[in-house]
């Protein structure tokens, strides 16, 4: 194909690329723009120095993450077209067969941790310098030290078999193998859904029962009105870590969990957690969960069709030159290929998720106070820095929540 697609694809990523630094530094000046100033419709409520502080803490993320598109795209042309992924595999081969399961695991997991590896200075820096300077970091070096050799140990334990398991498939099922490697991926990720609350959160945080008394009892009136039952009420110890603040639902079935960051119920008053606890039970009585496993695992079927489709075709490894015509490279190829051909879907994700929370939102108000929800975003807002005045452009991109002057509106209106 004269390297048709190689040239397509180096296109694909300058665009793709060139798109998010632009969305980034646009993102900083509008951000800039209005440091200045508290925005109206939070005037009184929102000091101008928060303000400033969550202008400046955007700032810095957005910057960050320019490094890390730069990163990626430089990471993404090394293992393709510059050759690296073809030396880590012809490597392998001298300890391995380089058509075997064990070469492709092995393949895999190398450029798995080479990429971690490689990545691991941004995410330093981003936990001990930019989280530090704005007072969230709570993580210490041996903590990290600690979370790192488990998060390895697990994907060790978990990840390993599912990639044997997967390559198996691919080498043994015929010409349907994506379809056999789909239900495989669909049991491992429902299987890790039951499993976690249980099992794979306690090993990183501490899960005690919710033990104050008149804030559980509100809670349990709110789960009663909404027809929600749950296996219990856990705080978790998040501010080891950081101090932002979350609540969510954890796990499905009997197994389901409602979750509160120690640090959020240090920060709300009872009725805003109340409202909080309400847009959450909306995600869940909504079916958001359920809708976005579903896309999940509607788009993992179609992009492993086209895998399927592909994988036979030699230009797709000359083209990226590689010349190993394995199925571990070629799901490596496909890994590192498809999110630069899929970038510009996620504003419709972004879209997607901004109506659910609309959804939860109108769902809180409908059993919980309006009033109540508004005051305890207007506080998450102003403890996690969140700007209050973001690019509108990059807002529509890349934000799964709506602008906070947007959602507080429709609240206050309520």
């Amino acid at each position: 194909m004269n390297n048709a697609f190689m040239w397509l694809f180096v296109a694909a990523l300058v665009l793709a690329t060139g798109t998010r630094l632009w969305l980034t530094a646009r993102q900083s000046r509008h951000v800039l723009a209005h440091r200045e100033a508290v925005p109206d419709s939070f005037a009184g409520i929102i000091p101008l120095a928060a303000h400033q502080k969550a202008a400046d803490y955007t700032v810095a993320k957005t910057r960050l993450a320019m490094a890390e598109a730069c990163l990626s795209a430089a990471l993404v042309l090394a293992l393709t077209i510059g050759g690296l992924l073809q030396s880590l595999s012809d490597a392998w081969a001298r300890v391995a067969p380089p058509f075997g399961i064990a070469h492709g695991v092995a393949l895999i997991v190398s450029v798995v941790i080479l990429l971690g590896l490689l990545e691991m200075p941004l995410t330093l820096y981003r936990t001990f310098v930019v989280e530090a300077r704005f007072g969230f970091n709570r993580m210490t070096p041996k903590l990290f030290a600690v979370d790192l050799a488990k998060q390895t140990l697990l994907f060790a334990a978990l990840g390993i078999p599912l990639l044997a398991l997967v390559l198996w498939l691919m080498e043994k099922t015929g010409a349907l193998w994506w379809i056999w490697v789909w239900c495989a991926w669909t049991g491992f990720n429902l299987l890790v859904l039951l499993i976690y609350p249980s099992f794979i959160a306690p090993l990183f945080n501490k899960f005690s029962p919710l033990t104050e008394q008149a804030l559980a009892a509100r809670i349990e009136a709110l789960l009663a009105r909404c027809g929600f039952r749950s296996s219990g009420l856990y705080v978790m110890d998040g501010s080891k870590r950081s101090s932002h603040g979350n609540a969510y639902f954890t796990g499905f079935g009997a197994a389901k969990r409602i979750v509160f960051f120690d640090t959020l119920l240090a920060r709300l008053a009872p009725g805003e957690i109340e409202a909080v606890l309400a847009h959450e039970l909306g995600h869940f009585k909504r079916n958001h969960v359920w809708k976005r496993i579903a896309v999940l695992f509607a788009a993992s079927f179609a992009l492993l069709w086209a895998l399927g489709r592909m994988i036979d075709l030699p230009w797709f490894y000359t083209d990226l030159n590689v010349t190993t015509m394995s199925t571990a490279t070629a799901l490596l190829l496909f890994v590192l290929v498809t999110p630069v051909f899929t970038f510009f879907l996620q504003p419709l994700l972004a879209l997607h998720s901004r109506r659910h929370e609309f959804e939860a939102d109108a769902y809180a108000v409908a059993h919980a106070s309006a009033a109540e929800l508004a005051l305890a975003l207007v506080k998450l807002y102003q403890d996690n820095a969140s700007t209050l005045t973001p690019d509108p452009l990059h807002s529509a991109f890349y934000d799964s929540h709506p602008p906070a002057a947007t959602r507080i509106a429709r609240l206050r209106t309520a």
